[in-house]
C-alpha cells in the first residue's frame, strides 16, 4: 500500500539519535535547547518551547492564552479534533466558524460574526500547509480582545506575505508526527514572541515549576528548592527525540522543495481531469504543503476512495468536521453549522504526498485516479 504520508529518515537522523543514546541525557538535556533554537530560525526568531505532541502544543497554547471555563474559543471545524478538544477540556465553549471554500482555511468574516466579549482565543488552522489570512484574522481577534492562535501543524516552513509561520500569531503550535513535514516521532512546539506567554507555556509543560529564587515565594531554602504557583503537566520533549527533530530541521528546506515539486506535478497532470477540483493557492502565500487535497465532485468521493485503496494507493480524507464527532454532538452541536466546511469535507480526498514519493509512484496515483474518473 502506497501511503498518503510517510516520514523521511536518513542515516544522519539515525546517527543523531544514536549519539544521544550513547551520552548522559535521555530526557531534558542539551539537545532540547539546540532543537528549540533551530526551530526559532524558521519562525523568524520567535522563541519556541518543545512539547510531547501537537495536541500538547495546543493545550499549552490555550493555557498560556489564559483560556478558562466560560471563555469562548473560535476555530475551524476543518481540522483534526484536537484543535477544538483541547479548548473544550479547559472548559471553554468552542464556536466553529466556517471556512473559505477554495483553501479550506478559517473565514475571517465568519470569525468576525461570531467573536464577542467572551472570546478568549481565535485559532486559525493552516489547512494542508497553506497559511490562513492572518491580517484579516488579526483584525477580527483584536476587535474582540482575543489572543490569535495559529495551529500550524501542517505549515512549518511556510510564509504569508513574506512573513514566516510562527511570527504571524500571538501563539503558534507545531506538530512533528511522522506524516508531518518534520518529525520527532511524537512531538510538538509552541512559539510565542511575548515573553509572558512564552514563560507560561514553558512552565506549564514542566509541571508549573518555578526554580528561579527571584520569583519564588520562599526563596532562601536551598539549591534544591522549587515551587508550583500554577498547576502544569509533564509535556517535556526528551533529548533523544529533539536530536531527531534537530537533524530533520536541517533538511526542512529540501523537504519543502520536494513537496512543492510534487504539488506542481499533480497540478499539471490533473488539471484537465473532469469532476476534480485542485487545491487553491493565494498569490501572497508560500505554502509548505503537508497535504494535496483534491475535491471529487458528483458525489463520487467514497467510490474513488475505495477504488484507490483497493488499487493499493493510500488516499485519506481530512477531516470529519470537528462538531460531527459524537462528543460534540452530545454537547448540543448540530450538523449544518458550517455549510462550506461540510461541503468541503463531502468532496475532499488527500492524495499521497511525502518527500520520498517518486515521480513513478506519483504517475501511478495520477493514472489510477484519472482512470476511475474518466
Amino acid at each position: 500500500m502506497l501511503p498518503y504520508g510517510r516520514q523521511s529518515i536518513a542515516e544522519s537522523d539515525v546517527e543523531a539519535v544514536a549519539e544521544v543514546l550513547r551520552g548522559d541525557w535521555l530526557t531534558t538535556g542539551p539537545a532540547v535547547g539546540r532543537f528549540e533554537a533551530e526551530l526559532a530560525r524558521w519562525t523568524g526568531g520567535v522563541p519556541c518551547v518543545s512539547v510531547t505532541s501537537g495536541t500538547a502544543a495546543l493545550h499549552v497554547a490555550y493555557v498560556a492564552a489564559g483560556v478558562r471555563a466560560g471563555d469562548e474559543v473560535v476555530t475551524s471545524p476543518l481540522t483534526f479534533v484536537a484543535t477544538a478538544a483541547t479548548a473544550a477540556l479547559l472548559g471553554a465553549r468552542v464556536l466553529f466558524a466556517d471556512v473559505q471554500p477554495d483553501t479550506g482555511n478559517l473565514d475571517p468574516d465568519a470569525v468576525t460574526a461570531l467573536a464577542g466579549p467572551r472570546t478568549r482565543a481565535v485559532t486559525a488552522v493552516d489547512y494542508a500547509g497553506h497559511p490562513a489570512d492572518y491580517d484579516e484574522l488579526r483584525t477580527a481577534a483584536d476587535s474582540a480582545g482575543a489572543v490569535l492562535v495559529s495551529d500550524a501543524a501542517h505549515s512549518i516552513g511556510a510564509a504569508y506575505k513574506d512573513r514566516p509561520v510562527g511570527a504571524l500569531a500571538d501563539l503558534t503550535t507545531f506538530s512533528f508526527f511522522p506524516t508531518k513535514t518534520v518529525t520527532t516521532a511524537e512531538g510538538g512546539a509552541v512559539a510565542a514572541a511575548d515573553p509572558s506567554l512564552l514563560l507560561r507555556a514553558a512552565r506549564f509543560r514542566n509541571h508549573g515549576l518555578v526554580r528561579d529564587p527571584a520569583e519564588q515565594r520562599e526563596p532562601d531554602v536551598g539549591g534544591w528548592h522549587q515551587e508550583v504557583h500554577e498547576f502544569g503537566l509533564n509535556y517535556r520533549l526528551p533529548d533523544v527525540l529533539c536530536a531527531l527533530g534537530l537533524s530533520q530541521l536541517r533538511r526542512l528546506e529540501s523537504f519543502r522543495e520536494r513537496r512543492s515539486e510534487l504539488v506542481a506535478r499533480y497540478n499539471t497532470l490533473l488539471r484537465d481531469v473532469p469532476g476534480l477540483t485542485l487545491p487553491a493557492q493565494r498569490a501572497y502565500v508560500r505554502p509548505s504543503w503537508h497535504l494535496y487535497p483534491v475535491r471529487v465532485g458528483d458525489g463520487r468521493r467514497r467510490e474513488v476512495y475505495e477504488r484507490m485503496r483497493a488499487a493499493g494507493i493510500g488516499v485519506q480524507v481530512n477531516y470529519v468536521p470537528s462538531y460531527w464527532h459524537p462528543v460534540f454532538e452530545d454537547l448540543g452541536y448540530r450538523r449544518g453549522l458550517c455549510p462550506q466546511a461540510e461541503a468541503y469535507y463531502a468532496e475532499e480526498l488527500s492524495l499521497p504526498l511525502f518527500p520520498d514519493l517518486t515521480d513513478a509512484q506519483q504517475d501511478r496515483v495520477v493514472e489510477t485516479l484519472t482512470g476511475i474518473l474518466t
